[in-house]
């Protein structure tokens, strides 16, 4: 007995040890420190503004292990507030990250404290959730480690030396100007990614009436991309090398896209790449020739290194493949990968010709498409077309390991397929929604249901209840949808096996079917992650009924409501054309619905006269072709005699001060027409057009009303802000002159 006395005396303190270490061990805090200030970087030649953390672009690497409790303080040392978003992370609603609907803004000079446990492991990334910082430098790879006492612990896989890699690209314009720019449709982006699609172009190629049937169903010129970058990025630079590793080196890369707009064919010279998690979910290894990595997705790709004295060029090529970033994986000499051609951009209007109805619907022409099973885009790719053979890249020569094209295996949803069961609770009641998203290329509004975010209240839900979700893509772009808070299983025939995922990619005329259980309580952001989409109200919220009030919102109507406003700012639009025989110009503010515009016409003497007018109108429909108005229109101009309308009314123009009730709706070939009715009972009928496009950069306008007014205009584009413009204009004669615009 005694003996037995002794021997749990000796024991006592060992348990005790152990029991302590695994209580420090689960309750492991992980704190880092981020410094959020403003710097300057020249990625393009051009000292520009951007956003550093801790000094640096990318922000830094964190790294967890399942079983963590982050720390995360941020030290804001802006001069505007921040965020920042964990993306694709499980954690408590108030630790999201999503300025007004999870937390207050973390002030200028100010520090904000995140703190949640690391329930799960995988590939994820973070990034600011205010405004536009993401696209001036606010993103970088978020890593949670398995343990290696993990049952999903895969040898081969998890155990093999791995590399975070974030994506993103640099534009030396200031995103807010980006925005606005694409908001009033302007053309630089397309002249200087050189796919303009003009008359001129369209003739060349012999698409001609492409071109025509294009504008007779009220398209503008197609792009698989909105915005031109004048770098492409992997870790923060255009090229790298990984010299590390050796010949028959297996090399995990946990890729991140954290571009703000920009879709990443990923390609290797080495051979196949091999797929083994997605969203920082495993799924059971696949071998394909290429993916392409939607905005905000992540996956986790290995790549085998076959020769010595031989690096291989792991390439991303944006989906505009107007610029590509490598990393060399190996040492010696570089191998190379074919580079991807130029798309066939009249191949691909042609394509969406026949998917537009002359409603502005889409077609589906009999397909039911889903899951990246049918790119549509595949027109537009000569490598699989087998036309138009690769150049060879600036940079170097690509000409080796090109592809034959019936050999290249490209991955699609379907071939994703879960290790273990994903089932959701059979006996969890089911909530269905469905939801359409829509978009307006020629205003650039982006919705659900054709409404904004500012259009809508935050959609109830209940917790433990399962989320059904039905979408489809009734627009012309592809549109990554990402749900905070959750992972959602895509039924994508694989069953119980169905893959996990934060972020759907969804291609035009797609329909798709995601479904969660809503488990944890609060408000979750869903919303398109292209970033120019977002912000022009591609957005909803997922709310739970009965929620615990939010510590960090004391009053979550009002923040909803600065949540709401921020998908529908107003955008300014200014040209100015100073010119012989007069100064005419137009100023505009724009949201998704309203416009305030006024346009003015002044000539150098009495008798070219002096004309403004003003219109407050509201776009109406889907397309948004229809856009009542008031206006108040003010002219003068030195005559004679009365002139009279095609109406037969009298039409005097000296001193003239009229009020109006109009309409103007938008027909084939992208000409407006114009009829108002003004207070004195006159009316005026107009036809105008701006922006033609004859060539890359000349664009053509008319005007022609029933006051027997006219007007035909030729400008060359010069700059973003500069033209050559010359026109003539009935009442003011022929001039020549600068054409500036904002």
């Amino acid at each position: 007995m005694d003996n037995q006395i002794n021997i749990y005396k000796k024991l006592l303190p060992i348990v005790l040890m152990l029991l302590a270490t695994t209580t420090i061990f689960a309750q492991k805090v992980v704190r880092y420190d981020l410094y959020v200030k403003d710097t300057i970087v020249n990625f393009t030649g051009k000292q520009k503004r951007a956003i550093a953390v801790n000094g640096q672009i990318p922000m830094p690497t964190l790294t967890f292990t399942e079983g963590d409790t982050a720390e995360i303080h941020v030290h804001n040392r802006l001069k505007e507030s921040t965020s920042l978003h964990w993306h694709g992370l499980y954690l408590p609603n108030k630790e999201d990250g999503v300025p007004y609907l999870t937390q207050m803004p973390i002030g200028p000079n100010t520090t904000h404290i995140y703190r949640f446990p690391i329930i799960q492991n995988g590939t994820h990334w973070y990034h600011s959730h205010s405004g536009l910082q993401e696209q001036v430098g606010m993103y970088g790879s978020m890593v949670l480690l398995k343990r290696t006492d993990d049952p999903t612990f895969r040898k081969g896989i998890d155990d093999l030396p791995t590399v975070p890699v974030i994506l993103s690209e640099w534009t030396d314009y200031n995103p807010d100007n980006v925005h606005r720019m694409l908001h009033n449709a302007n053309d630089w982006f397309a002249i200087k990614k050189n796919t303009v699609q003009s008359y001129g172009e369209a003739i060349k190629a012999g698409h001609f009436k492409t071109k025509l049937t294009n504008e007779w169903k009220r398209m503008l010129a197609m792009d698989v991309s909105d915005v031109y970058y004048e770098k492409f990025l992997i870790n923060g630079t255009s090229e790298s090398q990984l010299s590390q590793f050796e010949a028959g080196d297996k090399v995990r890369l946990r890729i991140s896209n954290g571009g703000a707009s920009s879709y990443f064919w990923l390609t290797y010279a080495g051979g196949k790449i091999t797929v083994v998690a997605n969203d920082g979910n495993d799924v059971e290894p696949v071998e394909v020739d290429r993916l392409i990595i939607g905005v905000s997705e992540t996956y986790d790709v290995i790549v085998t290194i076959p020769t010595e004295n031989t690096s291989y060029e792991f390439l991303a090529t944006p989906e505009d493949r107007t610029k590509s970033a490598s990393i060399y994986i190996g040492s010696g000499i570089k191998q190379l990968v074919s580079p991807l051609p130029k798309l066939k951009y009249f191949e691909g209007m042609k394509m969406m010709n026949d998917m537009m109805k002359m409603d502005g619907t889409m077609n589906d022409m009999g397909m039911d498409m889903s899951l990246q099973q049918m790119d549509m885009n595949t027109v537009m790719y000569p490598e699989i077309t087998g036309e138009n053979k690769p150049k060879k890249s600036e940079h170097s020569d690509h000409s080796n390991h090109t592809m034959p094209s019936s050999d290249i295996v490209t991955l699609n949803y379907t071939m994703l397929k879960s290790p273990t069961k994903t089932n959701l609770p059979k006996d969890a009641p089911i909530r269905e929604l469905r939801f359409e998203l829509t978009g307006n290329m020629n205003r650039y509004v982006w919705s659900m249901d054709n409404r904004v975010l500012a259009e809508t209240d935050k959609i109830l839900i209940k917790k433990g209840e399962i989320v059904r979700i039905t979408l489809y893509n009734n627009s012309m772009m592809r549109h990554p949808m990402h749900l905070h808070g959750h992972d959602f299983r895509v039924i994508n025939g694989q069953g119980d096996y169905a893959p996990l995922k934060n972020v759907l990619d969804i291609m035009p005329m797609e329909t798709n079917v995601i479904e969660f259980e809503a488990n944890l309580e609060g408000d979750w952001f869903f919303h398109c992650h292209i970033l120019y989409h977002m912000m022009a109200g591609m957005n909803r919220v997922f709310s739970t009924e009965n929620q615990a009030p939010n510590p960090l919102l004391p009053d979550k109507k009002w923040a909803y409501k600065k949540l709401q406003r921020e998908s529908n700012e107003l955008h300014f639009m200014f040209q100015n054309d100073f010119a012989t025989n007069g100064n005419d110009g137009m100023t505009m503010l724009q949201n998704t619905r309203w416009s305030f515009g006024t346009e003015w016409r002044l000539g150098y003497n009495d008798r070219h006269g002096y004309e403004t007018e003003t219109h407050i109108g509201r776009y109406i429909g889907r397309n948004q072709w229809l856009m009542p108005f008031i206006g108040f229109d003010w002219r003068y101009r030195k005559h004679e005699t009365p002139e009279r309308n095609l109406f037969r009314q009298t039409n005097t123009k000296d001193n003239r001060t009229q009020f109006s009730l109009g309409v103007a709706y938008t027909l084939p070939m992208l000409v407006i027409l114009q009829t108002e009715v003004y207070h004195d009972g006159n009316v005026r009928v107009q036809l105008r057009r701006e922006d033609i496009p004859l060539s890359k950069r000349f664009r053509a306008a008319f005007m022609v009303n029933t006051d027997r007014e006219y007007m035909f205009g030729l400008n060359y584009i010069a700059s973003k802000n500069l033209g050559f413009r010359t026109h003539y204009d009935s009442d003011m004669g022929f001039g020549v002159g600068l054409a500036f615009n904002y």
